[in-house]
Protein backbone atom coordinates (compact mmCIF):
# COMPACT_ATOMS: atom_id res chain seq x y z
CA UNK A 1 0.00 0.00 0.00
CA UNK A 2 1.60 3.27 -1.12
CA UNK A 3 1.42 6.63 0.66
CA UNK A 4 0.17 5.24 3.97
CA UNK A 5 0.88 6.38 7.55
CA UNK A 6 1.85 2.81 8.46
CA UNK A 7 4.55 2.58 5.81
CA UNK A 8 7.18 4.32 7.90
CA UNK A 9 7.10 1.55 10.50
CA UNK A 10 7.15 -1.08 7.75
CA UNK A 11 10.25 0.37 6.06
CA UNK A 12 12.14 0.78 9.33
CA UNK A 13 11.26 -2.74 10.49
CA UNK A 14 12.51 -4.16 7.21
CA UNK A 15 15.58 -1.93 7.46
CA UNK A 16 16.40 -3.26 10.93
CA UNK A 17 16.20 -6.80 9.58
CA UNK A 18 18.42 -6.04 6.59
CA UNK A 19 21.31 -4.27 8.37
CA UNK A 20 22.31 -7.52 10.10
CA UNK A 21 22.52 -9.48 6.85
CA UNK A 22 26.04 -10.49 5.71
CA UNK A 23 25.70 -8.32 2.57
CA UNK A 24 25.23 -5.09 4.60
CA UNK A 25 26.92 -5.64 7.97
CA UNK A 26 30.32 -4.39 6.82
CA UNK A 27 28.84 -1.17 5.38
CA UNK A 28 27.02 -0.45 8.66
CA UNK A 29 30.11 -0.74 10.86
CA UNK A 30 31.85 2.55 9.98
CA UNK A 31 28.70 4.74 10.35
CA UNK A 32 28.00 3.04 13.69
CA UNK A 33 31.49 3.91 14.96
CA UNK A 34 31.03 7.54 13.84
CA UNK A 35 27.64 7.64 15.57
CA UNK A 36 29.15 6.27 18.78
CA UNK A 37 31.82 8.97 19.02
CA UNK A 38 29.39 11.79 18.25
CA UNK A 39 26.78 10.37 20.63
CA UNK A 40 29.03 10.75 23.66
CA UNK A 41 30.07 14.27 22.63
CA UNK A 42 26.52 15.49 21.91
CA UNK A 43 25.01 13.91 25.05
CA UNK A 44 27.70 15.40 27.26
CA UNK A 45 27.05 18.89 25.87
CA UNK A 46 23.27 18.44 26.24
CA UNK A 47 23.48 17.46 29.92
CA UNK A 48 25.99 20.23 30.64
CA UNK A 49 24.00 23.03 29.04
CA UNK A 50 20.39 22.03 29.81
CA UNK A 51 20.52 22.97 33.48
CA UNK A 52 22.18 26.30 32.73
CA UNK A 53 19.61 27.17 30.07
CA UNK A 54 16.65 26.20 32.28
CA UNK A 55 17.96 28.31 35.18
CA UNK A 56 18.26 31.30 32.85
CA UNK A 57 14.81 30.75 31.34
CA UNK A 58 12.97 30.38 34.65
CA UNK A 59 15.02 33.09 36.35
CA UNK A 60 14.09 35.62 33.66
CA UNK A 61 10.36 35.24 34.34
CA UNK A 62 8.73 38.07 36.32
CA UNK A 63 7.16 36.99 39.60
CA UNK A 64 3.58 37.26 38.39
CA UNK A 65 4.33 34.69 35.64
CA UNK A 66 5.64 32.02 38.02
CA UNK A 67 2.56 29.92 37.30
CA UNK A 68 3.86 29.48 33.72
CA UNK A 69 7.15 27.98 34.88
CA UNK A 70 6.11 24.34 34.58
CA UNK A 71 4.51 24.92 31.15
CA UNK A 72 7.69 26.58 29.88
CA UNK A 73 9.78 23.77 31.37
CA UNK A 74 7.79 21.13 29.46
CA UNK A 75 7.89 23.14 26.21
CA UNK A 76 11.59 23.87 26.55
CA UNK A 77 12.46 20.27 27.41
CA UNK A 78 10.49 19.01 24.38
CA UNK A 79 12.24 21.52 22.11
CA UNK A 80 15.65 20.56 23.50
CA UNK A 81 14.96 16.89 22.69
CA UNK A 82 13.88 17.81 19.16
CA UNK A 83 16.97 19.98 18.65
CA UNK A 84 19.17 17.25 20.15
CA UNK A 85 17.81 14.61 17.79
CA UNK A 86 17.83 16.95 14.80
CA UNK A 87 21.35 18.30 15.32
CA UNK A 88 22.80 14.90 16.21
CA UNK A 89 21.37 13.47 13.01
CA UNK A 90 22.47 16.39 10.80
CA UNK A 91 26.08 16.47 12.07
CA UNK A 92 26.48 12.71 11.88
CA UNK A 93 25.00 12.58 8.40
CA UNK A 94 27.44 15.16 7.05
CA UNK A 95 30.43 13.21 8.35
CA UNK A 96 29.12 9.77 7.41
CA UNK A 97 27.46 10.80 4.10
CA UNK A 98 29.82 8.84 1.77
CA UNK A 99 29.39 5.68 3.84
CA UNK A 100 25.60 6.10 3.96
CA UNK A 101 25.63 6.56 0.19
CA UNK A 102 27.43 3.23 -0.18
CA UNK A 103 25.02 1.58 2.28
CA UNK A 104 22.05 2.83 0.23
CA UNK A 105 23.67 1.53 -2.96
CA UNK A 106 24.34 -1.92 -1.48
CA UNK A 107 20.78 -2.06 -0.11
CA UNK A 108 19.35 -1.30 -3.54
CA UNK A 109 21.49 -4.03 -5.12
CA UNK A 110 20.50 -6.51 -2.39
CA UNK A 111 16.76 -5.84 -2.78
CA UNK A 112 16.50 -5.34 -6.56
CA UNK A 113 19.46 -7.29 -7.84
CA UNK A 114 20.66 -4.13 -9.63
CA UNK A 115 21.62 -0.64 -8.55
CA UNK A 116 23.10 2.66 -9.71
CA UNK A 117 26.27 2.66 -11.78
CA UNK A 118 29.34 1.74 -9.68
CA UNK A 119 31.29 4.72 -8.37
CA UNK A 120 34.64 4.85 -6.61
CA UNK A 121 34.89 6.30 -3.11
CA UNK A 122 37.23 8.96 -4.52
CA UNK A 123 34.43 10.30 -6.72
CA UNK A 124 31.60 9.59 -4.28
CA UNK A 125 33.04 11.57 -1.35
CA UNK A 126 33.07 15.05 -3.00
CA UNK A 127 29.70 14.43 -4.67
CA UNK A 128 27.94 13.28 -1.51
CA UNK A 129 29.49 16.01 0.64
CA UNK A 130 28.37 18.59 -1.92
CA UNK A 131 24.84 17.22 -1.78
CA UNK A 132 24.94 17.39 2.03
CA UNK A 133 25.82 21.09 1.79
CA UNK A 134 22.80 21.67 -0.48
CA UNK A 135 20.57 19.93 2.05
CA UNK A 136 22.18 21.76 4.96
CA UNK A 137 21.49 25.14 3.32
CA UNK A 138 17.86 24.12 2.78
CA UNK A 139 17.53 23.03 6.42
CA UNK A 140 19.24 26.13 7.82
CA UNK A 141 17.20 28.70 5.90
CA UNK A 142 13.83 27.14 6.67
CA UNK A 143 14.85 26.00 10.12
CA UNK A 144 15.81 29.52 11.21
CA UNK A 145 12.53 30.96 9.93
CA UNK A 146 10.62 28.25 11.77
CA UNK A 147 12.66 28.78 14.93
CA UNK A 148 11.74 32.48 14.97
CA UNK A 149 8.07 31.58 14.49
CA UNK A 150 8.16 29.04 17.32
CA UNK A 151 9.92 31.53 19.61
CA UNK A 152 7.16 34.09 19.04
CA UNK A 153 4.38 31.53 19.46
CA UNK A 154 5.89 30.22 22.71
CA UNK A 155 4.86 33.47 24.46
CA UNK A 156 1.22 33.25 23.37
CA UNK A 157 -0.91 31.37 25.92
CA UNK A 158 -2.72 28.25 24.66
CA UNK A 159 -1.09 28.52 21.24
CA UNK A 160 2.32 27.86 22.79
CA UNK A 161 1.40 24.21 23.40
CA UNK A 162 1.60 23.50 19.66
CA UNK A 163 5.19 24.78 19.42
CA UNK A 164 6.77 21.35 20.03
CA UNK A 165 4.35 19.84 17.49
CA UNK A 166 5.49 22.33 14.83
CA UNK A 167 9.12 21.57 15.64
CA UNK A 168 8.50 17.82 15.47
CA UNK A 169 6.72 18.01 12.10
CA UNK A 170 9.60 20.02 10.65
CA UNK A 171 12.02 17.47 12.06
CA UNK A 172 10.01 14.61 10.54
CA UNK A 173 10.01 16.24 7.11
CA UNK A 174 13.74 16.89 7.38
CA UNK A 175 14.44 13.28 8.36
CA UNK A 176 12.41 11.97 5.42
CA UNK A 177 14.41 14.18 3.04
CA UNK A 178 17.70 13.24 4.66
CA UNK A 179 17.38 9.48 4.44
CA UNK A 180 15.62 9.15 1.11
CA UNK A 181 18.13 11.50 -0.47
CA UNK A 182 20.93 8.91 -0.30
CA UNK A 183 19.34 6.54 -2.86
CA UNK A 184 17.89 9.50 -4.77
CA UNK A 185 21.34 11.08 -5.09
CA UNK A 186 22.88 7.74 -6.06
CA UNK A 187 20.38 7.61 -8.91
CA UNK A 188 21.17 11.21 -9.99
CA UNK A 189 17.78 12.69 -8.98
CA UNK A 190 17.95 16.42 -8.24
CA UNK A 191 17.30 17.65 -4.70
CA UNK A 192 14.20 19.55 -5.85
CA UNK A 193 12.72 16.47 -7.55
CA UNK A 194 13.49 14.39 -4.47
CA UNK A 195 11.45 16.77 -2.31
CA UNK A 196 8.63 16.81 -4.86
CA UNK A 197 8.39 13.03 -4.87
CA UNK A 198 8.41 12.91 -1.08
CA UNK A 199 5.64 15.51 -0.90
CA UNK A 200 3.55 13.45 -3.32
CA UNK A 201 3.89 10.60 -0.78
CA UNK A 202 3.51 12.81 2.27
CA UNK A 203 1.84 10.23 4.54
CA UNK A 204 4.63 7.72 4.02
CA UNK A 205 7.20 10.52 4.25
CA UNK A 206 5.99 11.96 7.55
CA UNK A 207 5.49 8.53 9.12
CA UNK A 208 9.03 7.46 8.18
CA UNK A 209 10.58 10.80 9.14
CA UNK A 210 8.57 11.04 12.36
CA UNK A 211 9.67 7.63 13.59
CA UNK A 212 13.29 8.40 12.71
CA UNK A 213 12.97 11.71 14.56
CA UNK A 214 11.66 9.93 17.66
CA UNK A 215 14.53 7.47 17.44
CA UNK A 216 17.17 10.19 17.22
CA UNK A 217 15.76 11.79 20.39
CA UNK A 218 16.44 8.66 22.47
CA UNK A 219 20.04 8.28 23.70
CA UNK A 220 21.73 5.02 22.64
CA UNK A 221 18.89 4.18 20.26
CA UNK A 222 19.97 7.12 18.09
CA UNK A 223 23.29 5.37 17.43
CA UNK A 224 21.53 2.57 15.59
CA UNK A 225 18.50 4.31 14.13
CA UNK A 226 20.42 6.19 11.43
CA UNK A 227 21.84 3.23 9.47
CA UNK A 228 18.41 1.59 9.84
CA UNK A 229 16.88 4.80 8.46
CA UNK A 230 19.25 4.75 5.47
CA UNK A 231 18.13 1.22 4.59
CA UNK A 232 14.49 2.06 5.34
CA UNK A 233 14.70 5.20 3.20
CA UNK A 234 16.16 3.14 0.37
CA UNK A 235 13.25 0.68 0.63
CA UNK A 236 10.86 3.65 0.50
CA UNK A 237 12.67 4.86 -2.62
CA UNK A 238 12.39 1.45 -4.30
CA UNK A 239 8.74 0.83 -3.39
CA UNK A 240 7.18 4.28 -3.86
CA UNK A 241 9.50 6.91 -5.26
CA UNK A 242 11.82 5.50 -7.91
CA UNK A 243 9.29 5.26 -10.75
CA UNK A 244 7.27 8.30 -9.68
CA UNK A 245 7.31 11.49 -11.77
CA UNK A 246 8.14 14.77 -10.13
CA UNK A 247 4.47 15.69 -10.00
CA UNK A 248 3.26 18.80 -8.23
CA UNK A 249 6.04 21.25 -7.46
CA UNK A 250 6.71 22.53 -3.98
CA UNK A 251 8.45 25.71 -2.96
CA UNK A 252 12.18 25.92 -3.38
Amino acid sequence: MTNSPINGMTYLTRGAQLIVTPQLRLFVLVPLLINLVLFFAATYLLIQQFGVAMSWLLGSLPGWLDFLAWILWVIFAALVLVVYGYSFSMITNIIAAPFYGILAEKTEILVKGTGPAPESLRHMIPRTLGREMVKLWYFILRGLALLILMFVLSFIPLINVIVPVIGFLWGAWSMAIQYVDYPADNNQLTFKDTRNRLWNRKYSSFSLGGLVMLGTMVPLLNIFVMPIAVVGGTLFWIDELEKQGSGTSIRQ
